[in-house]
């Protein structure tokens, strides 16, 4: 049977209905998701089968026959513990179709058929009784429903239902409980990813500052957190504020309520300052003594730094207090946690309110619409000085007194830039209602509503009433667009550039000029386990599961080329990134800044997204030692679609 998707094309901008097999974009969301990289974190796996061994023989001593509910089973991983672990039975839940499909088979494939009956239906929709999905219900809750956020993908509303409906009062559950925590810090770089800072023009008039509107001041952003490997980012980059806080607890063995709630903690600020940001993370106890504990604690918070265990399905969270608020060290203050059903936010105030109380807190709510346009390392970028004085010192260049200019990106300050250095017209145009009113609000703020035109249409649809009659000479595009998802897809703009031939005057200039896709191989430290087959996990056998993994064999390509590799070591993929050519002169970068040098970091833009290619011979047991010599690669871009297909081998000596 095959289904329609729908799809954004990057290159025109409009969403696209394409038929393709009902299972074809299944199994892609599979290989682009984390259960590969769950299958390699030894430290959860191990933690998950002794808890699992410890309820199950908490229920063996009461004389009671062990029956496991697994809701979010995936690969029948924790079902397959719970039979070896002594477990009469157990029903695995398992909504996600192609993954039910692959449990049913890793199932059989392990001889446990007989004990794990995979269901698959949203656990809220298992039946209970004599013609339902289980005959009774289970005395051992085990689950794996938790996101960086713990909450994120709805653990608290699964848990509620669960236990009304679907286990025993007095059940066990692994995890036996979670406690979030938090860190108040001051970091001016992590407040750039929510903030839009005043940004300085220098002109031949003088410097020129872009003042954010009071709106975008005002506004206390959007709950969404920003997930981050803190392990990665500088200690130079925040200064801690506060001890860690454990900020509220969920134990998960009775019954778990999914209304909004707050918590309080009040502490002393260790150091005067900025309170901008919380850092938060969690632990899962899998015994109720908790001597059994996972944590997701960074580095500096770890009880053992040397057993940091490295996972990129669950990371850290950065949240951002509404307003930034000074600290004074010493004065004491409350850190307050809200959660509702889905979500986890955070304030700041001076008193503490009523203690642990079952509230209804708004949830924040973006009223700027800058939070709703552009995403976090959006902000970072847009704030980045330096940046900016790149643009500037490449408009300089091109721009003459007389130039009408034209600005094609998403949300853009570049017509901004190109006014203050002294074209005689700018115009922008702004694809989505949501830019035309951030912009608008922007301009504003800068008394500039009367000199900047908003344009809002899609670029193609554009005519010469648009633009008053007049040609354009100077075609600019940083380039972003919202709907770019990978580092070429900003190649929308190449789209644009001839849709809009017809409104370009002679010697018309566009910029940037050109653009260049790059790669480099590399070697990563951990990042390959998400797309290394696992072959056997905690002794059960899931091959199955790494040939879902393995990415799609690419189509064939034009271009060609080959890559001499610098040093030796694993060559775990290609890691791609875009160039932008804005003069001869200037070319802006979103990926490598600076290459490795003997056994130093290589130094990536940290504002924009890279892609990589993993290698389908990552941990080859066949490949000569040694490691290759060179990478031969094939790369061909398709403007109908805007995809990018390419094709990496591996050459070695001889």
């Amino acid at each position: 049977m095959k289904i329609f998707c729908g799809r954004a094309n990057p290159t025109t901008g409009s969403v696209e209905w394409l038929e393709e097999d009902e299972h074809y974009d299944y199994h892609q969301e599979i290989a682009r998701s984390s259960y590969a990289d769950m299958l390699h974190d030894k430290d959860r796996n191990r933690k998950y089968y002794q808890g699992v061994r410890a309820a199950v023989g908490r229920v063996k001593a009461r004389g009671q026959k062990a029956l496991v509910l697994d809701i979010g089973t995936g690969t029948g991983l924790l079902s397959m513990m719970a039979v070896t672990a002594g477990a009469d039975f157990c029903y695995a839940i398992e909504v996600f179709r192609p993954m039910a499909d692959a449990a049913v088979k890793i199932v059989e494939k392990n001889g446990f058929s007989d004990k794990i009956k995979v269901i698959n239906k949203h656990s809220t929709e298992v039946t209970v009784g004599p013609d339902g999905d289980m005959p009774c219900r289970a005395n051992i809750l085990i689950t794996e429903l938790f996101d960086t956020e713990l909450i994120g993908e709805g653990a608290l509303p699964s848990y509620e239902h669960a236990h009304r409906h679907l286990v025993q009062e007095d059940c066990e559950a692994v995890p036996h409980r979670a406690t979030v925590y938090a860190q108040l810090v001051e970091s001016r770089r992590m407040w750039s990813w929510n903030k839009l800072f005043p940004i300085r023009v220098q002109t031949s008039l003088g410097e020129q500052v872009i003042v954010p509107p009071s709106e975008l001041e005002r506004c206390p952003g959007a709950p969404s957190v920003y997930d981050i490997q803190l392990n990665q980012v500088s200690p130079s980059d925040f200064t801690i504020l506060s001890d860690v806080l454990p900020m509220f607890s969920v134990d998960f063995s009775k019954q778990v309520s999914s209304s909004a709630a707050c918590y309080s903690r009040q502490f002393e600020p260790l150091a005067s300052g900025q309170a901008q940001v919380v850092l938060s993370w969690w632990d899962i106890e899998m015994d109720p003594e908790g001597k059994i504990k996972c944590t997701m604690a960074p580095f500096w918070a770890h009880s053992d730094p040397q057993e940091l265990q490295w996972r990129d399905h669950w990371m850290q969270c950065v949240y951002f207090l509404p307003q930034e608020e000074p600290v004074v060290q010493g004065s004491a203050l409350c850190l307050v946690a809200y959660h509702d059903d889905y979500c986890v936010w955070y304030s700041l105030q001076r008193t503490s309110p009523k203690k642990n109380g079952r509230v209804h807190p708004a949830r924040p709510v973006c009223d700027c619409q800058a939070h709703l346009l552009w995403n976090r390392p959006r902000f970072g970028e847009i704030n980045d000085q330096h940046r900016t004085d790149q643009y500037v010192q490449a408009l300089r260049m091109v721009l003459n007194p007389d130039s009408v200019c034209l600005c094609v990106s998403d949300g853009s300050l570049l017509s901004m830039l190109a006014h203050y250095l002294g074209a005689e017209q700018v115009l922008t145009i702004e694809s989505s209602e949501a830019s035309h009113r951030l912009m608008k609000k922007i301009f504003k703020a800068n008394h500039l509503e009367d000199k900047i035109n908003v344009i809002v249409k899609r670029p193609e649809l554009l005519t010469s009433t648009d633009l008053e009659g007049k040609k354009v000479s100077l075609l600019l595009g940083e380039p972003f667009f919202t709907t770019s998802l990978l580092p070429w897809h900003n190649l929308y703009f190449w789209y644009v550039r001839t849709a809009l031939d017809q409104h370009l005057g002679p010697g018309a200039v566009v910029m940037p000029q050109a653009a260049s896709l790059h790669a480099v191989v590399v070697e990563f430290r951990d990042l390959w386990r998400i797309r290394s087959p696992c072959g056997n996990c905690e002794g059960f056998d899931v091959h199955i599961m790494d040939d879902m993994i393995k990415p799609v064999p690419p189509q064939s390509v034009r271009a060609e080329g080959a890559i001499d590799l610098k040093r030796p070591g694993r060559s775990h993929g290609a890691v791609l990134w875009m160039e932008y050519h804005l003069t001869p002169d200037s070319t802006i970068s979103t990926g490598l800044l600076k290459s490795a040098e003997d056994k130093e970091d290589c130094c990536w833009n940290p504002h924009c997204k890279q892609a990589v290619y993993f290698f389908s011979t990552i941990l080859d047991p066949r490949a000569p030692p040694g490691g290759p010599q060179s990478v031969s690669y094939a790369v061909e871009f398709q403007p109908h679609t805007g995809d990018i297909t390419m094709d990496f081998t591996l050459k070695y000596p001889g």
